[in-house]
């Protein structure tokens, strides 16, 4: 039984107890929002809800998964830095939007280093080139030499200007030294929908977007964009492995909160977060996408993210691309 010096002092410090902590002790009580910067099908949706699904049972709470695209994810990222820094509006981070949209676009609305509380990054994924079957080449050199016979004349999609998919194929025309046509698409689900429909012949594609249809013959693909072979798809070739050297284009994804959330409630999330990719049931779910988990601290999700930055500004200065 506590004596009546101890309640009072137990009393007391609940009485003293800061409104934002004593928030973040019960958060969270409602349902949260997921934002994913682009359409429904795309790699930012898988990832979105392989997490969200784990982390909503051991939250107590459902997470809500909201799609919003445009502008290579720049728009939904824009609006989200106005978002309640209270936990219960979070994002998807995403290589293209947070680390590349900065250098690409004049305006992109936001500091990724200055707008942004990192809960946590989620996992890396490599992209692969693939082709729709009518499209003659069969290897990274034919292509290249197709590509050089008939400068401009090959197409290729990609999820948007500024997007991953998109850089991964201005380095590869960079460093092939090639000239292919961009056609740009509002995320990854309608540059597949258009790429399986033949309408255009080939983009460089996440692999959790690419797999099924890669194993069913219905793409075929050419080169991963990662140093290594994916165990996913093992008799691939690295983009490195066809003659560029040192090529490299590998997706991070994160979840972000607005700046100024309460760190209590970044660490729970950041909790939970972890949690759920320790779970051998989000790991195979992971490893089935192509993806290798990345458990992680805030503070080293924004330690990748200022690299990642750093990284794809100095790409978009040595290609050339001018910030639209």
């Amino acid at each position: 039984m506590l004596s009546r010096r101890r309640f009072l002092a137990t009393a007391g410090a609940a009485l003293v107890l800061p409104a934002s902590a004593a928030n973040a002790q019960e958060f969270p009580t409602r349902p949260i929002t997921l934002i994913v910067p682009f359409p429904p099908g795309g790699s930012t949706s898988v990832m979105a809800r392989i997490v969200a699904e784990r982390m909503a049972v051991a939250l107590g709470q459902q997470i809500v998964v909201d799609n919003r695209g445009g502008a290579g994810g720049t728009l939904a990222a824009r609006a989200f830095v106005h978002a309640a820094p209270d936990g219960y509006t979070i994002f998807l981070g995403y290589s293209g939007t947070i680390a590349i949209g900065p250098s690409l676009y004049l305006n992109a609305g936001f500091d990724p280093r200055k707008d942004f509380a990192p809960i946590g990054l989620i996992a890396s994924a490599p992209a692969v080139l693939v082709v729709h079957p009518s499209f003659a080449p069969r290897s990274v050199a034919e292509l290249i030499a197709l590509a050089k016979a008939k400068p401009g004349e090959v197409n290729f999609g990609s999820a948007g200007n500024g997007t991953l998919t998109h850089m991964a194929a201005e380095l590869f025309i960079s460093m092939a030294d090639i000239k292919l046509t961009h056609i740009p698409y509002r995320g990854s689900g309608p540059v597949l929908a258009d790429l399986l429909g033949g309408h255009i012949p080939m983009s460089f594609t996440p692999i959790p977007v690419a797999h099924a249809h890669v194993a069913s013959g219905r793409l075929i693909a050419l080169a991963v964009t990662s140093t290594q072979r994916t165990p996913l798809l093992p008799n691939v070739p690295t983009v490195a492995e066809t003659g560029l050297k040192g090529y490299e284009a590998v997706l991070h994804y994160g979840l972000l909160a607005p700046v100024s959330t309460p760190r209590a409630i970044i660490d729970r999330l950041n909790r939970e977060l972890r949690g759920a990719l320790q779970s051998d049931e989000v790991k195979k779910r992971l490893a089935v996408e192509g993806a290798d988990p990345l458990p992680s601290m805030p503070e080293q999700y924004a330690a990748d993210i200022d690299q990642e930055e750093s990284k794809w500004a100095r790409v978009v200065k040595q290609i050339g691309l001018k910030p639209e």
